[in-house]
């Protein structure tokens, strides 16, 4: 009797209808038992290929040995290889109504060979051990709006390398296993609650960064097996700690083996090129209004957070889905229905794919990086949202970069730069960013974007770093910056870890540390992100002197934080600050410590406010702000 992953004609009607949510368990290849043998069955989409055959070494890449039968309605070949086992390397040769035959990898194939080389391997997920099970448990009770949420981005190819004698032929790179373990120490002392994986999903480019994908369904054989990935993900959850996975539904390259015009036509791509070629990317994208290809695309984000435990996806560059205009000139793209640049197909598909995520898995994080004033993108889809669970604040992320560039003589002419976030800080549930995007392509790292001398641009990150962590809204930071990477980052090479043999380094990176356990164990800095009741500006007019004093505000009203960050070398020994309390004031970061490199000159820990009017507050504390100073105090 043969096995349940025979297609059916159930499987293809929801297919067709775009709801077969776990289609990555019939196409592609699966071991399997026909007639009391054990083999490996092959099913893949191509309707409008004239015929289609397997072929790897098991056939000397004989297009003729394996034909694949064709099963209608919807044009889907599948064959059976009795004896064969997992491990072999295949391809699809697809033979088009027109034209040469295409030899393709399998776009349901779960691994894939090692670039330069970009054949399919036959592998076995069904046996995948966990030992996790404790925190997918809790994640089903995860409400991201009142967690804490500190994200590290991670390249795993450059975060750390093995040295390599001959860089020509060694790449370095670190196995999922060997990563897992150093990346985890390094996650847990430094107080992150998740990391999220650049470029996972296999790609042919190193330089892509992995945001151009091939084969969607095979973790990178960069850094080992399928199995090896798992390993990670079980690593980092039996050590608390949450995983993102960047994913690229946006758009797709062209390599011939890949999914460009699969079985001869645009099956995956739009087929006017208006639509279905991305002029700035040199990508094809995803036609939305096929229920396959949006069955795919959410099938495959399934399988990351089902299969592979995933705790969020981030999807990337969502304008470019949401805009039928976007990088487009004028004349060169196609309006909808009503005449509007508004790609309403993939709006249904943004929907479909938070729903059906948030409904089969609580608790798993959906992350858009959207960078235009699109409305109502975490909002619920009965009030005309999209249903995402966070959204990247690129607003504020450009606001507070190009003030943190100024000189700080020019910083009191552009006060509101910092400020104007918390004008829509509540239109969204939204995650403050500071990506890897910032610091490559000449834009500096963020160190070097710092004004002024060494010293100077070390003091400017972390008042930089502290303001970020009190504002509202969870936080995002690239490897790299918690220890101030000199250079750009480069995929290319590891990050500059010899760096915390320098003093300055050092500091900057107790500072991030310093502030990272601070927010995870201070429920004010996360519980109320999305309510205005959490913050409250004490101070934001001081323009003249370019400081920010802020109070958030924990929901029970019992543990709250007060905020006071410096942004010029100018030293404010009489600083005073108004308060709503007045009870005892606990001094819990002090900037001029000498853990972060500051004077370590003694500091009271405890200030007992006094009925002196500042700030429009009845009460108030003082306290000696040096340069670049940044206090924060519980009360």
């Amino acid at each position: 009797m043969a096995d349940t992953r025979i297609i059916t004609e159930y499987d293809q009607y929801l297919f067709g209808q775009g709801t077969h949510y776990d289609l990555y368990e019939k196409l592609g290849a699966h071991v399997d038992t026909q007639n009391g043998e054990e083999g490996i069955y092959f099913a893949v989409w191509a309707p409008k290929a004239k015929a289609v055959s397997l072929v790897g070494d098991f056939n000397d890449w004989d297009s003729k040995a394996n034909p694949m039968e064709r099963i209608e309605p919807m044009g889907i070949y599948q064959t059976f290889v009795p004896g064969m086992k997992p491990g072999v390397v295949y391809k699809y040769c697809v033979r088009p109504e027109k034209g040469e035959p295409v030899l393709k990898a399998d776009p349901y194939g779960v691994q894939a060979e090692l670039r330069p080389n970009n054949a399919s391997i036959v592998t076995d997920l069904s046996k995948l051990k966990w030992h996790d099970k404790r925190w997918m448990t809790k994640r089903q009770k995860f409400d991201e709006k009142k967690s804490p949420i500190f994200v590290y981005e991670v390249h795993l190819g450059s975060w750390m390398k093995h040295p390599v004698e001959d860089p020509e032929k060694e790449t370095g790179f670190y196995n999922y296993r060997e990563a897992a373990e150093r990346l985890a120490d390094y996650v847990k002392d430094m107080g992150y609650t998740h990391v999220e994986l650049m470029g996972i999903a296999e790609h042919p480019f190193d330089g892509s960064w992995g945001y151009q994908v091939t084969n969607y369904f095979a973790p990178t054989s960069r850094y080992g097996t399928p199995e090896d990935f798992q390993y990670f993900v079980d690593y980092l959850h039996q050590k608390n700690i949450g995983i993102i996975l960047d994913w690229v539904p946006a758009h797709f390259p062209r390599d011939t083996f890949g999914l460009a015009r699969f079985d001869g036509s645009p099956l995956y791509e739009y087929a006017d090129p208006r639509k279905g070629e991305h002029p700035d990317w040199g990508t094809m994208v995803f036609d939305f209004a096929k229920n396959e290809v949006r069955n795919f695309l959410i099938c495959n984000a399934l399988y990351w957070i089902e299969k592979f435990h995933i705790d969020g996806i981030r999807v990337d560059a969502v304008a470019s889905m949401l805009y039928l205009d976007y990088g487009r000139e004028a004349g060169n793209w196609v309006p909808n229905e009503h005449g509007g640049n508004e790609n309403l197909e993939a709006i249904e598909f943004f929907k479909h794919l938070n729903n059906i995520i948030k409904k089969r898995n609580p608790g798993v994080l959906t992350i858009a990086e959207e960078s235009t004033a699109w409305p109502k993108v975490t909002d619920k889809a009965e009030y005309g949202g999209l249903e995402f669970s966070l959204k990247w604040n690129m607003g504020w992320m450009h606001d507070f970069l190009e003030y943190m560039k100024l000189d700080p003589y020019f910083r009191k002419y552009n006060h509101n730069k910092m400020t104007f976030a918390m004008m829509y800080a509540y239109a969204e549930n939204y995650m403050l960013v500071l990506s890897h995007d910032e610091v490559v392509h000449l834009k500096c790292s963020m160190l070097e974007k710092m004004p002024g001398y060494p010293d100077d641009k070390f003091k400017n990150l972390m008042v930089g770093y502290a303001f970020m962590i009190g504002h509202p809204g969870k936080k995002l930071l690239f490897m790299g910056q918690d220890f101030g990477q000199h250079r750009e980052w480069s995929e290319a090479r590891e990050l500059d870890w010899f760096l915390l043999q320098e003093d300055n380094n050092r500091n900057l990176q107790n500072f991030v540390r310093h502030l990272a356990h601070l927010y995870t164990k201070n429920k004010c800095l996360y519980e109320s992100d999305t309510m205005p009741e959490g913050f409250e500006w004490i101070n934001a007019n001081d323009g003249d002197r370019s400081i920010f004093s802020f109070a958030r505000h924990s929901a029970n009203g019992r543990n709250n934080l007060l905020f006071v960050c410096n942004f010029t070398p100018i030293a404010r020994p009489d600083y005073r600050v108004g308060t709503t309390c007045q009870k005892k004031h606990t001094l819990v970061l002090n900037s001029d410590s000498k853990d972060f490199g500051g004077s370590g000159a003694e500091r009271p820990e405890f200030y007992k406010p006094v009925k002196q009017e500042c700030d429009g507050k009845e009460f108030s504390i003082a306290y000696d702000l040096p340069a670049y100073g940044v206090a924060v105090f519980k009360y």
